[in-house]
């Protein structure tokens, strides 16, 4: 005969009481971990959020084109003539970008008031058009235009941090996947609690294997993405079910 399976709901109510106590840090630490990754990738490619482009220059390295370049090649704005928009683009690629901003030798063709008739209306401080775009996104002074006029190099993290940052990750996070799944199995929850156990150790390997992958290849940047997601995901998911037995009715 087997021996009965080990329920989280029928240990001492203390020991729930302090258990629950653990859950609540755990979940704390997942939090401050997306966190954390969200406080380091973010603008890193000049624009507010994570986004894609923050993730591969971290660990692929990406060229990131000049906001105004981007702005000005997708046809914004509108209203600019042609021969205003070629006049900007030759500026913004050129070389002596600042020295030629407001060169008086080019008149009224000078970058600085080509922008300034073009753009001042919406991107001005105290514009009252662009729905506030201009408190945001300025290009009153040299020093606001600046900020989008260069090109970034986003270099990937130094192979020798990668090192250190995998090999604390993997024993740190490979440990707490075998603690958060060791209660998850000793929860009611059957296929679920499985699959959830599955995911965990399966998002926490490609998500690790992902920052190698992605270092040789941006083509693996979906992974790092996913991975990094399904792991999160199944980890609290899996705190919740630890906590759900802890204080759920006892079963017959």
């Amino acid at each position: 005969m087997s021996a009965p399976a080990l329920r989280l709901r029928a240990l001492p109510f203390l020991v729930r009481v302090g258990l629950s106590g653990v859950v609540a840090a755990l979940a704390l630490g997942l939090w401050a971990s997306l966190e954390h990754v969200r406080e380091h990738h973010q603008n890193r490619d000049g624009q507010a959020g994570v986004s894609s482009t923050d993730l591969l220059g971290a660990y692929h390295g990406v060229s990131v084109p000049a906001p105004l370049v981007t702005a000005l090649e997708r046809g914004h704005p509108e209203a600019l003539a042609p021969a205003d928009r070629d006049a900007l683009l030759a500026w913004l690629r050129g070389a002596d970008v600042s020295q030629r901003y407001d060169d008086p030798d080019l008149g009224e063709r000078a970058p600085a008031e080509l922008l300034g008739r073009s753009c001042l209306a919406c991107h001005a401080r105290r514009a009252t058009d662009g729905d506030g775009i201009g408190e945001r996104v300025p290009l009153e002074y040299w020093d606001d235009v600046a900020k989008l006029a260069q090109a970034q190099e986003l270099a990937a993290t130094p192979r020798a941090i990668l090192v250190t940052t995998t090999h604390t990750h993997a024993l740190a996070l490979g440990t707490l996947a075998v603690i958060v799944g060791a209660l998850a199995w000793a929860t009611r929850f059957g296929k679920l609690r499985e699959l959830v156990i599955a995911a965990m150790g399966i998002g926490l390997a490609a998500d690790l294997a992902s920052w190698w992958l992605v270092r040789e290849s941006a083509s693996w940047l979906w992974l790092l993405i996913g991975a990094g997601a399904l792991y999160a995901a199944s980890t609290a998911l899996a705190l919740v079910l630890v906590l759900a037995e802890l204080w759920l009715p006892k079963r017959d």
